[in-house]
């Protein structure tokens, strides 16, 4: 098969740290990302199943990887050389058009009894990502065993895959899986003002989720710094829109509260960090009302936070990750209903991985949203 794999080669990680310093996604061509030809995973038990993906997105926390700026926490729960992509839209071998659910749970690894969350249907926590006859990753495209989206042969467990309708094109299956992830954020929301951080992916896709829950007029105010993503928004459903530099004031005046310095008096019960840095949670709590909760459904690393707001304020930051496998029906009917293939600005061949990544870190300013690979012609 050919594949993208990412090997632990310090030098190669330190090296996209540094040219991703100075241009972001500058990891796919200096750092740990090779093309590859190896021979294709084998199936590691019984009701596994091999498939040849056609569309894989390129996600934030690959990039993260790539660029080498991704958390240490991660260390002990992926196991390397793996094949990154997790956004995928296969093919069985029986001829079934399938997205994967990526999160290797209990049921994956073979482990009886499942773990508490995965017996309460929360595979998003599975206590044994690192247990079972696979070595140790949170999802596909993190764990050497299963491979990834990013190659022309991987494996799935049966209870990973969920078939795709025939009138989706792959354009929207690809996006099913970030979808998955907006759908979870969306089961937070309680109707309510509400501050939408980031216009990337993760953030529109989790302004469109939120319009099923949507039953009365309370404000949904999302930050968008280019045209096309405040194109997008506004047709996904934001009531305002602004760059970041504007939101306080916006939502100072849409809650009628006043400022102390930097902090507002009130602000809105909901903020959603779509992006994870320390600028965006910074600006989450100035924006936050007391007693209000910040949702973190941007992949955080590592940042530096003044906490005394939080404190004083009494809000709380709560993680978002992943999905639940119900998710998936709702967010094929959610792809579906606002046509979100469109969001797949552009795709590669693996050959022009370097290019790819690239793309994919700049996206926004490149008047793109989701870059993804076309493995429908590669050749094994």
């Amino acid at each position: 098969m050919r594949a993208l794999q990412i090997d632990r080669k310090v030098a190669k990680f330190a090296a996209a740290r540094i040219a991703s310093m100075i241009n972001p996604g500058a990891g796919g061509k200096h750092g740990p990302l090779e093309l590859i030809t190896a021979d294709a995973p084998a199936l590691p038990a019984d009701g596994w199943v091999r498939l040849r993906p056609r569309l894989a997105g390129i996600c934030g926390s690959d990039l993260a990887t790539i660029d080498g700026v991704a958390s240490r926490y991660f260390e002990p729960i992926v196991s390397f050389p793996f094949v990154p992509g997790h956004e995928v839209v296969a093919d069985t071998v029986d001829g079934r058009r399938v997205v994967v659910v990526p999160v290797l749970t209990c049921e994956t690894r073979g482990i009886a009894p499942a773990c508490t969350q995965c017996a309460g249907g929360r595979i998003n926590l599975c206590e044994r990502i690192a247990f079972g006859h696979l070595t140790p990753g949170l999802q596909t495209g993190f764990c050497t065993d299963t491979g990834g989206g990013w190659s022309t042969d991987m494996v799935a467990h049966s209870s990973q895959l969920v078939d795709v309708p025939d009138a989706m094109t792959d354009e929207q299956a690809v996006l099913v899986e970030p979808a998955a992830c907006a759908v979870h954020a969306a089961s937070f929301y309680r109707n309510e003002p509400t501050a939408i951080i980031g216009a990337g992916t993760l953030g529109l896709l989790t302004l469109a989720a939120l319009g099923p829950h949507r039953t009365s007029d309370t404000p949904v105010v999302v930050t968008a710094r280019y045209p096309h993503q405040r194109a997008y928004a506004k047709a996904f459903g934001a009531d305002h829109l602004c760059e970041s530099a504007e939101l306080p004031r916006l939502v100072r005046s849409l809650s009628a509260s006043m400022a102390v310095g930097d902090q507002l008096t009130g602000g809105f019960p909901l903020v959603i960090d779509c992006v994870g840095s320390t600028d965006t949670i910074a600006q989450a709590l100035q924006v936050c009302a007391p007693g209000g909760r910040i949702l973190l459904v941007g992949m955080p690393s590592t940042v530096k936070l003044d906490l005394t707001g939080l404190w004083h304020r009494e809000v709380a930051i709560q993680g978002c990750y992943a999905y639940q496998r119900s998710d998936f029906d709702t967010a094929i009917e959610l792809v579906q209903r606002f046509d979100l293939g469109r969001l797949v600005s552009q795709t590669y061949p693996l050959a022009d991985y370097a290019d790819a990544i690239n793309h994919a870190a700049n996206a926004g300013r490149r008047g793109a949203v989701k870059i993804a690979f076309d493995l429908r012609n590669e050749k094994k």
